[in-house]
């Protein structure tokens, strides 16, 4: 039978931090993850480094050893993959929820792309990062145009723009710039995103400095065509020889996802929920971790928001 006390949307960090709770707290579960474990961390550059230390990453007090001071991408990913062996976590992978239906008991009807679920509660922890940023630009569906970047060998000895100032821009153009491809980068504003890494930031300064990597500020990409980019800069518009464009410029929710669950989305773009329970406007449904931060994706990481998983469940143990 697929009837359960709760169900989690997500298998990242956080929604395994749920199922962990759950779990302690004796509660049936499952959690429902349309791609791979912590599929948000498997879809990040194969060299990135947390900002974080590993201990600030650790769910269920299982201890995460790294090597290194801050933990990189692949050091996640298996410390979350035995940690979901550690507590033999219920782990439906490659299954997307397709609808979520509010019952008159007052628990949910939940169909996926495999089977259907009753549950008694529900918990969304589905990320951001799924959904990227579109620029709306003529080219922009070109199959030389990425929104998501993972091993910089592929752009070896080419034309590459990278658009973006914060940390996954920043690495890209880094990364790529060292195995040989002649960087350009692109940013709105003018200067490196503030969010970017502090060990970093020299870095790409002096490569800007040094003229190693071109840098266009205040500026916007307007076309890709197949061998050029061209780029509105203040001191007008340019076209550049290009063979792949990283585009790095954000990612965000599924609004439409919460908003077919009955999710408020007050200014279209921030879900409702109750700061200290977590619920949302649907009684029995929850946000937990960066999903609850809508259009502000730098307001919640894993390290700030595993304490939603706690709020959750003591709002169910207290009977709500």
């Amino acid at each position: 039978m697929n009837n359960y006390d709760v169900l989690i949307i997500g298998a990242g960090p956080i929604g395994m931090a749920c199922a962990i709770e759950a779990k302690k707290a004796g509660l049936t579960y499952v959690i429902v993850e349309k791609g791979a474990l912590v599929n948000s961390l498997f879809n990040y550059p194969v060299f990135m480094t947390f900002f974080s230390t590993s201990q600030r990453l650790e769910i269920g007090d299982v201890p995460f050893v790294s090597i290194h001071p801050k933990p990189n991408r692949n050091e996640a990913v298996e410390y979350y993959r035995r940690v979901k062996e550690k507590f033999s976590l219920n782990i439906h992978l490659f299954e997307e929820v397709q609808k979520v239906e509010k019952q008159p008991d007052g628990g949910f009807h939940i169909a996926t792309s495999k089977t259907n679920y009753e549950a008694k509660k529900v918990i969304v922890a589905t990320g951001f990062y799924d959904i990227p940023l579109m620029m709306n630009i003529p080219g922009e569906s070109l199959p030389k145009v990425t929104h998501y970047y993972k091993d910089p060998h592929l752009y070896a000895f080419q034309n590459v723009v990278v658009i973006g100032a914060n940390n996954s821009a920043i690495d890209a153009a880094l990364e790529t710039y060292r195995k040989g491809a002649k960087v350009t980068l692109v940013i709105r504003s003018g200067e490196i995103g503030s969010y970017v890494k502090y060990w970093v930031r020299p870095d790409i300064e002096n490569r800007i400095k040094e003229g190693e990597i071109m840098a266009h500020f205040h500026s916007e990409v307007t076309e890709i065509g197949e061998g050029t980019v061209k780029i509105k800069t203040p001191d007008g518009e340019h076209s550049i020889d290009n063979d792949f464009v990283i585009a790095m410029t954000g990612y965000h929710p599924d609004f439409k996802m919460l908003k077919n669950l009955g999710v408020e989305m007050g200014d279209g773009t921030q879900p409702f929920y109750n700061e200290e329970s977590m619920e949302s406007n649907l009684p029995g449904l929850y946000l937990a971790g960066v999903v609850c931060g809508g259009m502000d994706t730098h307001k919640w990481y894993i390290e700030n928001s595993r304490v939603h998983a706690e709020q959750i469940f003591a709002h169910i143990a207290a009977g709500s």
